[in-house]
Formats: C-alpha cells, structure tokens, sequence
C-alpha cells in the first residue's frame, strides 16, 4: 500500500499561524474568507495545511489581525523549491563539485537539457505538478546550466545511452533541437558527450544511471536516482565500485568525434 503524499510543512506552519493570529484577534472564519474572496472551506482547507496558503489570504489575514506584517512575511517561504526533495542534497554537491562524470540512460542529462525539453519532462510528472511548481523547476535546471560556462576549467563528462538520444520527448522538432544542443554545448572545452550505442554489449550500463563528483576537499561522491529517490554516496567502497562500472561505460561508448557523428545523423533523421 502506498503511503500518502504529505504537504509541505511550510504549508501546515503558516496556516496554523493564520488560524492563531486569527483566533486572538477575535476574527471568525468567515470574517477572513469573506476579506480574502474565499469560501469558508477554503479557507479551512488552507488554516489545516491541505492546501497553500495563498498571498492573497496572508495579505487579507495580516490586515485584519493587525499582525503588523508577520503573517505576510510568510509568503516568501511559500514559493515551490526549485529541486525535488530527495534531490537537494545531491544539487548542493554539484554546484561545487571541481570534476563532474555522469551517465545517462533513458533522458538526456538534466545539465544538457534545453529549456523545453525540461519543460516536458517536468510538466509531465506523476503526480502532477501545479504550474508554479513546473516553473521553479525548470528555472531551477536551467540555473544549474551556468555552471557549464561559468567555471571552464571544471571538467563535464558526459556518457548517454543512445535509449536516452531516442526516446522522444515532446514533438520531434524539440527532440531535433535537443539532439542539435547536445553538438553545441559539446564544443565547450571543458565538456565531453559520448554516446552509447545500443548495439554496444556494455552490461553495466543495463544497471540505471549515475553520477561522479568530486568536491573541493577532494571527497569523492557518487549520485544514484530511481523513481522518485535519489542516494548521494560517500562511503569509499560503494564509491570505487560505481567509478569502476562508469569506467567499464566509458570505455564501451564512441569516442567524443564519433559520437557527434552519430548525434549529428539521429538529429537529421527527424
């Protein structure tokens, strides 16, 4: 059995705030829902942490309840996280990782997305997401881009599988466009993409993707992700035996001037 989907605690913190400030300065329910333009279950629903509480009812609370700009303060910690939850830990590494080597299976690595392909992939998550929510998202994976260009001398490695060069996401315009990307971002210095054939017999490729970073003290750290997890590494056995399977993957892959070739001819094919 599945475990319900909480809402986020900033959710419940801040409407449990409106219904406090609320009970002690006198005003009813309906005083609020009536000052806010909202019926009385919404307001309910929003008190109770069910659902976000919006700007427009923090500003009609902190109005009535004379809370001097307390309640409306809370606004700002209710804006969408730009990065999933089990995935956070993982983003902070990256933004100072000095060397980054990833693998990719089924989607194109989310440094090398184009804006409306992530756009896609994030708008069409299970469950789904409010527009909000998409928004930050992309925006999110959009900023981790500038590390490409910002920091020339940190090395990007790249390995996708020619799964992930294939399935198609979106119309084939934005695949054409992803995959014409791809040749693009790949002249960068400090970035190399190989590709992985499908008729290359590299086993360990068949085991899902991963991630290598090493951080500023030198920590070597890999990154794991599945259905809706994400496993940031730091133990040196588990380590060594991902860096030995990327290895084996890298070594079975194109060369970088073959795989922009053969990138190159999937993009004309579309």
């Amino acid at each position: 059995m599945s475990t319900p989907k909480q809402n986020p605690m900033s959710w419940r913190y801040c409407g449990d705030q409106v219904k406090r400030w609320r009970t002690l300065a006198g005003v009813s329910r309906e005083q609020l829902s009536q000052a806010a333009h909202y019926d009385i279950e919404s307001v309910r629903s929003m008190e109770a942490g069910r659902r976000k509480p919006t700007l427009q009812l923090l500003q009609a609370a902190d109005e009535l309840c004379n809370a001097k700009g307390m309640l409306l303060g809370a606004a700002t910690f209710m804006t969408p996280e730009k990065f999933s939850s089990y995935s956070r830990e993982y983003t902070e590494a990256e933004r100072e990782a000095i060397t980054f080597h990833a693998y990719s299976a089924l989607l194109i690595p989310g440094l090398l997305q184009t804006e409306e392909y992530a756009r896609e992939t994030i708008s069409n998550s299970y469950p789904p997401l409010d527009d909000e929510t998409v928004a930050a998202r992309v925006t999110g994976r959009m900023q981790r881009q500038e590390r490409l260009r910002s920091r020339p001398t940190v090395f990007h490695g790249f390995v996708i599988h020619e799964a992930a060069l294939r399935a198609t996401v979106g119309a084939k315009d934005l695949m054409k466009r992803q995959l014409n990307h791809l040749l693009d971002v790949g002249e960068l210095r400090n970035v190399s993409i190989q590709a992985l054939p499908l008729d290359r017999a590299a086993y360990a490729a068949l085991n899902g993707p991963m991630i290598l970073l090493e951080t500023p003290d030198h920590e070597q750290l890999a990154y794991v992700e599945g259905q809706g997890t994400g496993i940031l590494h730091g133990e040196p056995e588990r380590v060594n035996l991902l860096a030995q399977r990327h290895g084996m993957i890298r070594t079975q892959a194109l060369s970088i001037e073959e795989s922009k070739s053969f990138i190159r001819r999937m993009a004309e094919e579309l």
